[in-house]
Protein backbone atom coordinates (compact mmCIF):
# COMPACT_ATOMS: atom_id res chain seq x y z
CA UNK A 1 0.00 0.00 0.00
CA UNK A 2 1.28 3.46 -0.97
CA UNK A 3 1.64 6.26 1.05
CA UNK A 4 -1.56 8.22 -1.27
CA UNK A 5 -3.75 5.01 -0.83
CA UNK A 6 -2.86 4.76 2.81
CA UNK A 7 -3.67 8.21 3.63
CA UNK A 8 -7.19 8.03 1.76
CA UNK A 9 -8.06 5.00 3.37
CA UNK A 10 -6.88 7.02 6.99
CA UNK A 11 -9.07 10.17 5.37
CA UNK A 12 -12.61 7.84 4.64
CA UNK A 13 -12.15 5.56 7.79
CA UNK A 14 -12.34 8.98 10.31
CA UNK A 15 -15.28 10.50 7.81
CA UNK A 16 -17.11 6.71 8.71
CA UNK A 17 -15.79 7.03 12.19
CA UNK A 18 -16.84 10.47 12.54
CA UNK A 19 -20.91 9.89 11.04
CA UNK A 20 -21.43 6.55 12.15
CA UNK A 21 -20.66 8.01 16.17
CA UNK A 22 -23.41 11.20 15.32
CA UNK A 23 -25.77 8.23 13.30
CA UNK A 24 -25.30 6.08 16.54
CA UNK A 25 -26.61 9.61 18.71
CA UNK A 26 -29.22 10.84 15.82
CA UNK A 27 -32.46 9.36 17.51
CA UNK A 28 -31.69 10.90 20.52
CA UNK A 29 -30.80 14.41 18.94
CA UNK A 30 -33.97 14.20 16.92
CA UNK A 31 -36.09 13.28 19.80
CA UNK A 32 -34.48 16.27 21.59
CA UNK A 33 -35.25 18.42 18.52
CA UNK A 34 -38.38 17.04 18.02
CA UNK A 35 -39.69 17.68 20.86
CA UNK A 36 -39.27 21.48 19.92
CA UNK A 37 -40.37 20.85 16.35
CA UNK A 38 -41.16 17.77 14.60
CA UNK A 39 -40.13 19.72 11.23
CA UNK A 40 -36.88 20.85 12.72
CA UNK A 41 -35.84 17.32 13.55
CA UNK A 42 -36.86 15.94 9.64
CA UNK A 43 -34.89 18.41 8.24
CA UNK A 44 -32.02 17.61 10.66
CA UNK A 45 -31.91 14.03 9.51
CA UNK A 46 -32.29 15.58 5.74
CA UNK A 47 -29.36 17.27 6.35
CA UNK A 48 -27.56 14.47 8.09
CA UNK A 49 -27.71 12.47 5.17
CA UNK A 50 -26.70 14.52 2.32
CA UNK A 51 -23.85 16.03 4.43
CA UNK A 52 -22.63 12.40 4.40
CA UNK A 53 -22.75 12.39 0.51
CA UNK A 54 -21.53 15.96 -0.42
CA UNK A 55 -18.60 14.67 1.97
CA UNK A 56 -17.41 12.70 0.03
CA UNK A 57 -18.64 13.78 -2.92
CA UNK A 58 -15.67 16.82 -2.07
CA UNK A 59 -13.16 14.49 -1.44
CA UNK A 60 -13.37 12.93 -4.33
CA UNK A 61 -13.50 15.98 -6.23
CA UNK A 62 -10.57 17.32 -4.41
CA UNK A 63 -8.45 13.91 -5.11
CA UNK A 64 -9.71 14.25 -8.71
CA UNK A 65 -7.90 18.05 -9.16
CA UNK A 66 -4.96 17.09 -7.04
CA UNK A 67 -4.05 13.85 -9.47
CA UNK A 68 -4.41 16.14 -12.85
CA UNK A 69 -1.86 18.71 -11.64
Amino acid sequence: MDPKTRNAAIAAACIMLGFGFTAYLMPNMMLAIGDKSPLAAGIFAVIFVIGFFIVFWLRARSQRRNKNQ
